[in-house]
């Protein structure tokens, strides 16, 4: 049996949603047609290595799936080619972003911030939707800038944490390198629909999508989280182990 994390589950993983035979929407997908009786979504948060990410969606394009790849504009994952590359395979391309964090607050300078980074991304392809990334160590919660502001303006038709009812539809998130929805300081939806298994490895979520008792899925997937090489893989547990302290400690506080 294959390790948990590594490109090579991740295939099994699609394998198992191909099974299903549930159409496979990216996020503007779901947004033109929220009418579907049942599908599975496929969503990821490119906080590093865009690499992986580019690697991931050459696989699930050889398996006939598309998704949807949300980028930060940080110079380590902001890289033209690559996301130019992952669009014209067919993914959809959002934008990651983090403006009121790096504005530290200010509400006026984070929205001049996400002009000016969604414009560089619409230079590449056209941005449907977007997601706010979490920020753990931040004070500022980065959706709040939606409470002034309306993206709508800017030709954004969606926020999958805003602008999705997940009352009727199963979420998971490979956050904190588990299927748990654990660990999570603000990339997390409420109302969710609760499965009624613990589901911690990727095995686990198999089998559960085997089941069919979600008719609706949508899955979070961090590419830096999975492994092309054991090396890596090993260096990425370490890292994730040590991050998932950090995170409890954090909610613990804020709980208080």
């Amino acid at each position: 049996m294959s390790l948990d994390f590594t490109f090579r589950k991740y295939e099994e993983l699609c394998k198992s949603i191909k099974k299903t035979k549930y159409p496979v929407l990216r996020i503007k997908d779901y947004f033109e047609n929220e009418s579907l009786k049942k599908f599975v979504i496929l969503r990821h948060d490119v906080d590093k290595l865009p690499e992986n990410a580019l690697a991931m969606a050459q696989l699930e394009n050889v398996m006939g799936l598309k998704s949807t790849y949300y980028f930060r504009t940080t110079p380590d994952v902001f890289k033209y080619e690559i996301i130019t590359q992952i669009s014209e395979l067919g993914h959809e391309i959002g934008y990651h972003y983090e403006t009121l964090t790096r504005s530290k607050g200010n509400l006026e300078k984070a929205l001049k911030l996400f002009e000016k980074d969604l414009e560089r991304l619409n230079k590449i392809t056209k941005i449907s939707t977007i997601s706010m990334h979490g920020s753990p160590l931040s004070k500022w919660n980065n959706i709040d800038i939606w409470k002034k502001y309306d993206f709508k303006k800017y030709g954004i038709i969606g926020d999958p944490l805003l602008s999705i009812n997940y009352k009727d539809i199963g979420y998971f998130s490979d956050t904190g390198r588990t299927w748990l929805n654990k660990g999570s300081v603000r990339d997390f939806v409420k109302n969710s629909l609760k499965h009624k298994e613990k589901i911690k490895s990727t095995n686990d979520l198999m089998r559960f999508i085997h089941t069919k008792e979600f008719k609706k899925l949508i899955i979070l997937i961090h590419p830096q989280r999975w492994s092309l090489k054991s090396s890596k893989w090993l260096k990425e547990l370490i890292a994730q182990n040590i991050k998932n302290i950090g995170k409890d400690l954090i909610l613990k506080r804020r709980e208080k």
